[in-house]
C-alpha cells in the first residue's frame, strides 16, 4: 500500500490565514493527521492484481457464450435451410 505525505505546517498556516487561532489550527491539523494515518490506500497495481482473476473468468465466459450462440445459430440455420 502507498503512503501520502501531509504537510502539517502548511495546513496550519492556511488555517491561520483564514482566521483561526494557532491553537485551533494545530488541533485541527493533528486531528486530520491522526485520522488520515489509519487509512490504507489502494494503488493501481493493487487493483490490477486483485482484478486479474475476474478478468480471466470474464474472458472465458465471453468465449463460452460465443460458442453457445454459434451452436444455436447453426441448429436454427440447419432446421430452416
Amino acid at each position: 500500500m502507498s503512503t501520502v505525505t501531509f504537510d502539517t505546517l502548511k495546513f496550519v498556516k492556511t488555517l491561520e490565514a483564514s482566521g483561526l487561532s494557532a491553537k485551533q489550527a494545530e488541533a485541527i491539523a493533528a486531528a486530520y493527521r491522526d485520522a488520515s494515518t489509519d487509512q490504507e490506500l489502494v494503488t493501481k497495481k493493487d487493483l490490477q492484481i486483485e482484478l486479474a482473476p475476474l478478468k480471466a473468468e470474464l474472458q472465458v465466459m465471453k468465449w463460452m457464450s460465443g460458442l453457445i450462440l454459434g451452436g444455436v445459430l447453426a441448429l436454427v440455420l440447419k432446421t430452416f435451410l
